[in-house]
């Protein structure tokens, strides 16, 4: 894990607000997604790896996703394999999905103001976090890239979100777990947390003013700017 004193101070403000990604930080549902993707591509004439899936999809939104999938099979193809995609992974949401290890707990003592920005959908959101008993801790500040002009990796859904909560960018966290989830938070000038527990490649996520982490129960600490205390047996990785 990186210094938690990674950044600037002379760029960043003390925290004012965390900016919580959904998907893979909040609800371990990144691992769905990919395993539909890999099958929808089998299916509609894309043979991917979870690896290629991972590298193109992750972290991105539905227009660019559908865009590169009527680049490779048209347009058509592409209309298809969303309402596919949407129809699967609601399936398999109803069937196992949870919170990101940890999640909780870390939800619980963080003190700080919060809200959700993710490239996901209000309605793909309110499904999710809803199945897994986190709607109600974020409703009323949750934020989606169908409401911005650019999704990630662009900084807009990171600096409207900051925006509609009347906070400075410069006092803003972002936790993310995608590489264009944490290319929007540098863009946006916020301090980013990047959560490596997931699919992403801990090397997609480094950069300037980013600490790593790998376990979401040392996310208070990280962000009151300590070096996390972790139960015996868990750590850096």
């Amino acid at each position: 894990m990186e210094s938690p004193d990674a950044g600037s101070a002379e760029t960043f403000k003390q925290i004012e607000l965390v900016i919580f990604d959904c998907d893979g930080v909040l609800v371990d549902s990144e691992r769905i997604a990919m395993r539909v993707h890999v099958l929808l591509g089998a299916e509609l004439g894309w043979s991917l790896t979870e690896d290629e899936a991972i590298e193109r999809f992750i972290g991105g939104s539905m227009l660019s996703i559908t865009d590169q999938i009527a680049a490779r099979l048209g347009d058509r193809t592409a209309a298809r394999w969303w309402e596919r995609f949407v129809a699967l992974h609601r399936r398999e949401v109803d069937t196992g999905l949870s919170p990101v290890e940890g999640l909780p707990e870390a939800l619980d003592a963080i003190t700080l103001p919060t809200c959700v920005a993710s490239s996901g959908s209000h309605e793909k959101m309110i499904h999710t976090l809803g199945r897994t008993g986190l709607y109600d801790r974020f409703a009323g500040r949750i934020y989606s890239s169908t409401e911005v002009a650019r999704g990630k990796p662009a900084p807009d859904l990171f600096q409207y979100a900051a925006r509609r909560m009347g906070v400075d960018p410069a006092a803003c966290a972002v936790v993310e777990d995608s590489r264009p989830g944490v290319e929007a938070a540098r863009a946006a000038g916020m301090r980013c947390f990047a959560y490596a527990g997931g699919l992403t490649p801990r090397t997609w996520l480094e950069g300037p003013g980013t600490v790593i982490f790998d376990d979401m129960r040392g996310l208070p600490d990280l962000l009151a700017g300590r070096r996390p205390a972790l139960p015996a047996g868990d750590g850096d990785g």
